[in-house]
């Protein structure tokens, strides 16, 4: 077999998909597509190859293609290298659903009000059955007036809204997990939404479907089953690397006898070693084995372990220094061009700098979420008008900071402008404000959060985030602060959680806002194990620490070796079932399977020599390939 052939054994696959993809005879399939498979170029030609028999009859139709993608990012990626085709729908699957059910605005009422019901219900249930004054009793008896409320509520909604990528928080807005839940309800007991789905759409095609959740994935599956000659569906993914708990465990097993199954055989990423290293890792789940391009690289694969107490910021920067002696690649040198895979965001908060502004907002429910998606506008605040002037105070641009205020300064909008009697006395009130800020990092001082916010209220250079006028403090308190006199709780505005968590957060140096920002807009070397997925990167440090993780999703210590598993968690191995365990061998897979060159895996453990034995037992490593430091 010659080199060309070999290397392109999988490309049968485009073509068993285009024929799957016929309007006349639809066919559903399920692509096996492992790591670096060129999964999404298979989705891609398939597509261009089906437009070009089809544009003209899928037009006449009204009909187009719809394409499911795990994220933004990936839906944006196939919509590039489709040209932007008005034939295909890329989209994310909130997104997807949200335009399926958004004109059903009575029937998304009637299921929310039953929906609540039930749920008081439950929770009524639980509390005659409960100890009474709990925190969990409490938290119950909140629970149920909020629910009680929403009810009320609900007949004064005529119209229910919904953002994929936004927070949700008013009263007539659906959040993430209702819109699947009324998604796959509709899907499943309405006709109407059925034909509505398969008029539009005679193909479905969805990404990463292994993490798609799974009683949507079933509702799917029924339409396809119910209309199977008018409609296909078509699954691309990997059960390897499903990483969240809500998807479908058993995805490409038990398929109907009438499903295409082609699988993709090549890694077209990795070299030699790592292509080794993610076969021998699966190799106890299943039997899918990938084959490296005859032209790839040998590659390089280390695993460096140290005990939990060590200074890890030490251990990472010498673990740097040592995949640059051994692989003499700049990248792990003076270009730092490698990316950190950290379990939890809180990892990249204290190696990075922002662990302050971590600690005080994570714990709050509501605050979480917004935190790590940078969508906070109180974050937003420092991170988009502050920050850009602290940086063009540096830089000595007066140019930028006059943009900036300009175009967010209340002072200076136009409707202000055109108002005032006096314009020159407005352009003197935002440039005495703005010396006033940019006196704060007068002889190399860092300001506070705080600082800033109290002194852009008292000047009105800019408008405070309404969740923060709470913390504002009267210039009458501010003098008594400075002066050392007492002043009460009530006037500091103490005792909410949320204003509690902001008033911490913002006791934080500016700095540690910087530090944020720069994490948040990917600008540094840190990445989570889990929002990798689909990505790659030329070499990877993949950073293993269950001590400081605090999470209990994933256990890497018992993976390695360090902790010994429980007769019930070896014996769900064997039986395929899900386990801490199992999770935590997929999310490996995940994460080692990124690297395009070279991969650096290091492990913190209370038992550096249990480690090392039991990786050498897996055959995951070679002895030279383990340090223990």
């Amino acid at each position: 077999m010659s080199i060309v052939d070999k290397n392109n054994v999988d490309d049968y696959v485009d073509d068993e998909i285009c024929s799957c993809m016929n309007l006349d005879r639809p066919k559903s399939f399920f692509l096996f597509a492992g790591a670096g498979s060129g999964k999404t170029k298979s989705l891609v030609t398939s597509l261009n190859r089906f437009q070009e028999k089809n544009f003209n009859r899928m037009k006449l139709s009204g009909q187009r293609i719809a394409i499911i993608t795990f994220t933004n990012v990936a839906s944006e990626e196939i919509e590039r290298r489709l040209d932007y085709n008005p034939l295909f729908i890329v989209s994310t699957i909130h997104s997807f659903i949200w335009e399926l059910i958004k004109d059903h605005q009575l029937d998304i009422k009637k299921w929310l009000h039953d929906n609540l019901k039930i749920q008081i219900e439950e929770l009524q249930e639980k509390q005659r059955k409960g100890s009474k004054g709990t925190k969990t009793a409490n938290d119950r008896i909140s629970n149920i007036e909020y629910k009680t409320k929403r009810i009320q509520k609900l007949n004064s909604i005529t119209k229910f809204s919904y953002s994929p990528n936004g927070e949700n928080k008013g009263v007539d807005s659906l959040n993430h997990s209702e819109v699947i839940n009324i998604g796959v309800y509709f899907l499943t007991q309405k006709p109407l939404l059925q034909k509505i789905l398969i008029r539009k759409f005679p193909f479905l095609l969805i990404d990463e479907s292994q993490d798609t959740n799974t009683k949507l994935m079933d509702a799917f599956f029924k339409v396809q089953s119910d209309y199977s000659s008018e409609f296909a569906l078509g699954l691309f993914g990997d059960t390897m690397q499903r990483i969240y708990l809500d998807g479908k465990a058993d995805l490409g097993m038990n398929l109907p006898t009438d499903w295409a199954k082609p699988i993709k055989k090549m890694n077209h990423r990795s070299p030699n070693r790592i292509i080794k290293l993610i076969n021998k890792i699966r190799s106890v789940v299943d039997d899918q084995e990938q084959l490296p391009r005859t032209d790839a690289r040998e590659g390089c694969v280390r695993l460096f372990i140290f005990p939990n107490e060590i200074d890890k910021k030490t251990a990472e920067n010498k673990v740097v220094k040592q995949m640059f002696e051994i692989t003499k690649d700049l990248s792990w040198g003076e270009n730092s061009d490698y990316i950190s895979l950290i379990l939890e965001h809180h990892m990249a908060a204290s190696r990075i700098g922002f662990e302050n502004i971590f600690s005080a907002l994570n714990p709050v429910d509501k605050l979480k979420t917004g935190l790590w998606e940078g969508s906070l506008p109180e974050l937003k605040f420092f991170t988009q008008i502050i920050l850009p002037i602290a940086i063009a105070r540096d830089n000595n641009d007066q140019f930028i900071i006059t943009s900036i205020v300009k175009k967010y300064s209340p002072l200076l909008i136009k409707k202000t402008m055109r108002s005032s009697t006096n314009q020159l006395k407005q352009l003197k009130l935002a440039n005495a404000a703005m010396k006033k800020l940019l006196s704060l990092w007068d002889d190399r001082k860092e300001p506070t959060g705080n600082d800033i916010l109290q002194c852009v209220a008292q000047s009105k250079l800019f408008d405070i985030p309404g969740s923060l006028t709470p913390l504002i403090i009267p210039e009458t308190i501010q003098k008594c602060n400075e002066t050392n006199e007492s002043v009460s709780n009530s006037e500091k505005g103490a005792g909410d959680p949320e204003l509690d968590a902001w008033r911490l957060c913002l006791s934080s140096n500016f700095s540690q806002f910087k530090a944020y920002e720069s994490y948040i807009s990917e600008q540094t070397n840190f990445r989570t194990h889990q929002g990798v997925k689909g990505l790659e990167f030329p070499n990877v440090m993949v950073i293993i620490d269950d001590h400081d993780s605090r999470g209990k999703t994933f256990n890497y210590e018992k993976l390695f070796g360090a902790k010994e598993r429980t007769v019930d968690e070896i014996k769900n191995e064997k039986e395929g079932r899900d386990s801490s365990i199992s999770r935590t061998r997929r999310l490996f897979y995940v994460t080692c399977s990124r690297a395009e060159k070279s991969l650096a895996i290091v492990a913190y453990t209370a038992e550096p020599e249990k480690v090392k034995k039991h990786v050498l037992q897996e055959g995951w490593f070679g002895e030279d390939e383990i340090e223990i430091l």
